[in-house]
């Protein structure tokens, strides 16, 4: 028997920083609106991610609400960087204090959504059968909230323990005394290896390709640092709506462009730039974007630094990335590259000795076998299209959009597509 269609002015799908958001603004354009996730609570990426060395690499006191202004000034946030349970307790707070819970329904998938043209409305099905319409679809669904599963031959034979960063169990997960291998370089293989190599009896990084990255150089947040922002916050976020990336009120953007600058006057913004840390290294000198001289320069200071950080010059050369900076986000980082100086870490480049298959005992490459009580798949996410493409949404005629960007996406605004 066929459910009754449920009708609301608009339809959310997601309940992180975007999802909560729409939410509180729909209501307060006097619209219905009912709010669809896929877990037990708010915090959308961050609900997911959850494994060790989480956290954001937007500074806290951005990387949160402004409409809010009392809570804005109310809500003390403990780091320069938050950690993946900071976020959430913020959010799960926003949720509370908005009343926004009484309109998010949990543990819910969205199956698939149609246009009809005829009725200028939305008709949106759940993984479990519900049926409802709209006349407004907002997937806030997130850039990074698809996890990229690997597929390695083996996978469902290893005897062991496997996780996923994007699917971190809602529990300590203990590493104490245990032979782990990470397999996944990027941003969040950079944040978790040196948690788990501080805990695990042995662990083998297995990177494809290594990663451009910058100290994060995150610290605690004094009650001086809080209240320096709090007492002009209006102009804080006005001037990170004039950065490059949207954000980074605190960086340092060069008055003059790389090349008319001493070699000693460039050497010491580049070091102000890794001071900093983060994302203000690479938004340091725009210019890094559209000139290969620039780039290079840079890349080649990053890989400086890696040599200085790391013991083994075999090591560190693997390493070191060689294609253009910028190219994939720039990570951030918190003790990377020394954690491959401690004696319980070791590193297996993937493009030497290739992934033959998982066995039951661990990790075959084509240079032998590695036996591994834990294997931690630092894969990524099927990134910014993923949760869409997921989804079985069709618009006029039926064309769905998967099929629509399969020559690749094509949106406006953002992620906005008719």
């Amino acid at each position: 028997m066929q459910m009754e269609k449920v009708h609301y002015d608009t339809l959310i799908i997601g309940s992180g920083f975007t999802g909560l958001y729409m939410l509180y603004k729909v209501r307060q354009l006097g619209l219905t609106a009912r709010v669809f996730e896929a877990g037990d609570n708010v915090g959308g990426t961050w609900y997911w991610n959850r494994y060790p060395g989480a956290r954001c690499d937007i500074e806290s006191m951005e990387y949160s609400y402004e409409w809010d202004r009392e809570l804005q000034q109310a809500w003390n946030w403990p780091e320069r960087y938050s950690t993946h349970s900071d976020i959430r307790r913020y959010l799960e707070h926003v949720a509370e204090r908005h009343d926004l819970r009484r309109d998010i329904q949990f543990n819910t998938r969205i199956a698939g959504a149609e246009y009809s043209a005829e009725g200028n409305a939305w008709t949106v099905t759940t993984e479990s059968g519900e049926i409802f319409s709209c006349i407004w679809l907002i997937a806030a669904t997130g850039c990074l909230s698809a996890p990229n599963d690997p597929d390695f031959a083996g996978i469902d034979q290893f005897a062991g323990e496997i996780y996923h960063t994007g699917k971190w169990p809602h529990r300590e997960v203990d590493f104490s005394g245990k032979r782990v291998a990470v397999i996944g370089t990027g941003s969040s293989g950079l944040q978790c290896i040196p948690e788990i190599a501080r805990r695990a009896a042995h662990l083998t990084v297995y990177q494809r390709t290594p990663a451009y990255a910058a100290p994060a150089q995150n610290h605690d947040l004094s009650d001086e640092d809080r209240n320096r922002i709090k007492a002009n916050y209006d102009a804080y976020r006005a001037k990170a709506k004039t950065m490059f990336a949207g954000a980074g009120a605190g960086w340092v953007e060069s008055d003059e462009p790389m090349a008319a600058l001493s070699p000693e006057k460039r050497r010491e913004m580049l070091e102000l730039g890794y001071k900093l840390g983060g994302l203000a290294f690479l938004l340091m000198f725009l210019e890094v974007l559209t000139d290969p001289e620039a780039n290079k320069t840079m890349a080649d200071f990053l890989r400086e630094k890696i040599a200085e950080r790391v013991k083994d010059p075999e090591v560190a050369a693997k390493l070191m990335p060689r294609g253009v900076l910028g190219a994939k986000r720039l990570c951030s980082e918190t003790h990377y590259y020394e954690t491959f100086n401690r004696d319980n870490v070791s590193l297996v480049d993937v493009r030497e000795t290739p992934i033959v298959r998982l066995t039951p005992e661990g990790i075959e490459t084509s240079a032998g076998e590695e036996a591994f009580d834990v294997i931690v798949f630092a894969t990524g996410y099927d990134a910014l299209t993923g949760a869409l493409t997921r989804m079985d949404i069709r618009g006029r005629d039926g064309v769905s959009i998967r099929d629509k960007w399969s020559h690749g996406a094509e949106t406006y605004l953002g992620m906005m597509v008719a």
